[in-house]
C-alpha cells in the first residue's frame, strides 16, 4: 500500500498535513517555483529538467519574453523569461535564476524562474478557477489556483505560456 504525504482540507477550511492512502485521494503532482514572490506550479510530468543556467545567449530581434538560447546537453533550448512573460520587473542581476525545461510540440523550452521549490501533491478537487480579480496576464497562462495555508499556488499551462498571441 502506498502512503503519501499530502494536504487534507478540514471542515474549518484550514490545511493540515496528514498521511493518506494514495488510492483514496485523486491528486496531481506539481513542481513549484516562484516568480516575484508568487508561488506557481507546473505538472511534474511536463518538466524535463531543472538546473541553474550558466550562460544564456542573446537572440537578436527575438520577442522580449525570449531571454535567449542555452545549450542543454548538446541541444539548443529557447529560454523564456517568466518575469517578462508575466509583465514583471527583471530579476536583480546579483540573483541567479533557475531553469525549468519543458517540452512543447516536440521542442524544448527553458522557463526561467526566480527559484524552484518542492514537489507538491495536491488533491484534484481542491483546484479552483482563476479568480476574476487575477491580473489578465496571469489569467492567460494559468489553468487554476490552489489555496494553501498562507499563499496561493497558480497552476501554469505550458501551452498558454508559449502562446504569445501572434
Amino acid at each position: 500500500m502506498n502512503d503519501v504525504q499530502t494536504l487534507e482540507k478540514t471542515p474549518s477550511s484550514s490545511n493540515d498535513l496528514h498521511e493518506l492512502d494514495a488510492d483514496q485521494v485523486a491528486s496531481s503532482d506539481f513542481v513549484t517555483m516562484a516568480v516575484a514572490g508568487q508561488k506557481v506550479g507546473l505538472p511534474i510530468l511536463s518538466v524535463q529538467d531543472i538546473f541553474q543556467p550558466d550562460a544564456i545567449t542573446n537572440i537578436p530581434l527575438a520577442r522580449p519574453e525570449v531571454a535567449g538560447s542555452l545549450n542543454l546537453r548538446g541541444r539548443i533550448v529557447t529560454a523564456i523569461d517568466m518575469r517578462v512573460r508575466l509583465g514583471l520587473e527583471p530579476l536583480d542581476s546579483d540573483q541567479k535564476p533557475m531553469s525549468v525545461v519543458v517540452e512543447y510540440e516536440g521542442e524544448l523550452y527553458s522557463l526561467i524562474f526566480d527559484t524552484v521549490g518542492d514537489v507538491m501533491s495536491l488533491p484534484d478537487d481542491w483546484i479552483e478557477r482563476n479568480p476574476s480579480t487575477l491580473d489578465p496576464v496571469w489569467r492567460a497562462v494559468s489553468v487554476g489556483i490552489y489555496r494553501l495555508d498562507a499563499e496561493l499556488l497558480a497552476v501554469l499551462d505550458v501551452g498558454r505560456i508559449l502562446d504569445f498571441g501572434d
